[in-house]
């Protein structure tokens, strides 16, 4: 059986930690599940935990003018759902909906963000992770974006 440790070390997000910083994420951590269905991040809503998907998929979705959802991406095991809890003022930016039955690691972003405050390298290594998940969601949206709305200026 994995231990949180070795699901850490595994996810993109956090290989590459020292065994230290690892200890201190863990101590913020637990175990949580959803049901298919459940919405776990509102667009606006703001941001106390992030998620470490284990098992099952989650559905980023923006919605339209007609508050229809537009999914942009699918968060896949290994993937964080939640990159707010970083950045003030902790909303998120898009909805989260389990496309099927997730098992995930929750992190409480208050316990994190206190962490990183007393650690300056823990903080910046999870920023620079972070912000890589930001923007790789941003070239995911953007893609999204020109698959629904394919016109150029001026047509």
């Amino acid at each position: 059986m994995r231990t949180l440790d070795d699901i850490l070390a595994a996810s993109p997000v956090f290989a590459g930690l020292s065994p230290e910083h690892l200890a201190v994420i863990r101590g913020c951590a637990r175990n949580v599940g959803f049901a298919q269905g459940a919405r776990l991040l509102g667009e606006g809503e703001s941001v106390d935990t992030f998620y470490l998907v284990r098992r099952g998929r989650f559905a980023l979705a923006v919605p339209d003018a007609t508050r229809n959802a537009v999914i942009v991406e699918t968060v896949e095991p290994g993937e964080v759902v939640g990159w707010s809890w970083l950045f003030p003022p902790c909303r998120s930016h898009f909805d989260a909906i389990a496309v099927e039955a997730v098992r995930a690691v929750a992190f409480d972003a208050a316990c994190l963000r206190g962490k990183c405050d007393g650690d300056h390298e823990l903080g910046y290594e999870l920023m620079r992770r972070f912000a890589a998940v930001v923007i790789d969601r941003l070239e995911h949206t953007r893609l999204r974006l020109l698959d629904v709305y394919g016109s150029r200026v001026g047509d």
